[in-house]
């Protein structure tokens, strides 16, 4: 059967909102981390359905919720109007725990936003995908380390020529040594002279 829909590598850096379900609620957040990373845009997370209209207002950004289960199907359906009506919106990243058709059946996701995000799904559970993610997270960890690295000593240097140019600014350096004088051997008391 041929994959439908977008696939996972397209999914977090195109704008396309996303629902994604398996794996642990700490790997869903750090996909969505890793979507708000290619936006250079911040992770707004909601755990509760009181945040959810603030959150769905801003024109941009990446939208995170961790279990879309656990808020009532009204506020459910604030995500779904926000994806059909909403022009300018953030990137939603719709987390379910477990499979996305076990909470359909239970009745704890509501069908037209399953539906809606039916071609963006990511799913944690595929064979191979979370050692796929994980090596993708560490080498994107190295190269920020890298690259924080090299920041800071820009600036470090920056900062020391800054300094330097500073007027009125002195650069003191230490004086230099002597070499002590030459020891003079003396002849032994008792040599003959």
């Amino acid at each position: 059967m041929a994959p439908r829909g977008y696939r996972e590598e397209d999914l977090v850096s195109n704008r396309a909102s996303l629902l994604i379900h398996g794996g642990t609620e700490d790997e869903r957040r750090a996909w969505a981390e890793e979507a708000a990373r290619n936006f250079g845009v911040p992770l707004t997370e909601v755990r509760q359905a009181a945040e959810l209209p603030g959150a769905l207002r801003q024109p941009n950004g990446v939208l995170f919720v961790a279990d879309v289960a656990k808020l009532p199907l009204d506020a459910q359906g604030l995500i779904l109007r926000c994806l059909q009506m909403q022009e300018e919106r953030p990137k939603v990243v719709v987390g379910v725990s477990g499979a996305a058709s076990a909470a359909l059946t239970r009745g704890s996701l509501r069908e037209d936003l399953h539906y809606r995000l039916n071609q963006a799904q990511v799913d944690l559970q595929t064979e191979g995908l979370r050692e796929v993610l994980k090596r993708r997270w560490a080498q994107q960890a190295e190269q920020l380390a890298v690259r924080a690295a090299a920041l800071k000593a820009a600036e470090e240097k920056e900062r020391a020529a800054a300094v330097a140019r500073r007027p009125g600014s002195v650069t003191r350096t230490l004086p230099k040594r002597k070499a002590p004088p030459p020891v003079r051997k003396s002849a032994p008391r008792n040599a003959v002279r």
